[in-house]
C-alpha cells in the first residue's frame, strides 16, 4: 500500500510539473516599470581623480599596516621623492578612470625603493571615494604585482 501511495504522489508531481511548464511557455513580455532596475543606471565616471601626491599618506599607512600585520616587519615609509604621473585614463574612456604614478620611497632600513601606484575613481571601500592600489618594488612579498611590481604600472 505504501508503494502505491508513493507512485500516486510521484504521478501527481509529474503532472503538476508538466502543467506548470506548459503555462510558463507563454510569450515573453517586457519588464514593467516596477521590474526595471531604475536605481542601477550604470556607472557615471567624471574623471575626477586626485593628483599623485594626495595618495602618499594612504600608501605609507597601508604599507606600515601590511608589513606589521602580515609580515611581522618593522619597516615603514618615511618619505617620498620624485613622484610623478605616468598615465591618466590610458584605456578607453568608458573604463574606470585611473591615474598611474610612480616615485621613490625612503624606508626605515635606509633604502630607497621604487613605488608604483594608481588612484582609482570610486575604488574605495564599497565603491565610495577614491581607492589606491600600490606596490613597493622588492617588497611585494605576496607576489600580487610581480615581477618587480610590473602589474602595478600602467
Amino acid at each position: 500500500m505504501r508503494a502505491s501511495t508513493f507512485l500516486k504522489s510521484l504521478r501527481f508531481a509529474a503532472v503538476f510539473g508538466l502543467l506548470f511548464g506548459a503555462l510558463s511557455l507563454g510569450e515573453a513580455r517586457a519588464a514593467n516599470p516596477l521590474e526595471l532596475n531604475f536605481w542601477l543606471s550604470g556607472p557615471r565616471y567624471d574623471g575626477n581623480v586626485s593628483e599623485c601626491d594626495r595618495a602618499l599618506p594612504t600608501i605609507a599607512s597601508q604599507f606600515w599596516e601590511k608589513e606589521s600585520s602580515f609580515w611581522n616587519s618593522s619597516l615603514k615609509i618615511t618619505g617620498f621623492a620624485a613622484v610623478h604621473e605616468t598615465a591618466f585614463r590610458p584605456w578607453a574612456s568608458d573604463n574606470i578612470p585611473r591615474r598611474y604614478c610612480t616615485g621613490e620611497a625612503m624606508l626605515t632600513d635606509g633604502k630607497m625603493r621604487k613605488v608604483h601606484f594608481s588612484i582609482v575613481e570610486d575604488g574605495g571601500f564599497a565603491g565610495y571615494g577614491q581607492g589606491v592600489e600600490w606596490c613597493v618594488v622588492g617588497l611585494d612579498r605576496n607576489w600580487a604585482y610581480n615581477p618587480a611590481c610590473r602589474a602595478a604600472k600602467q
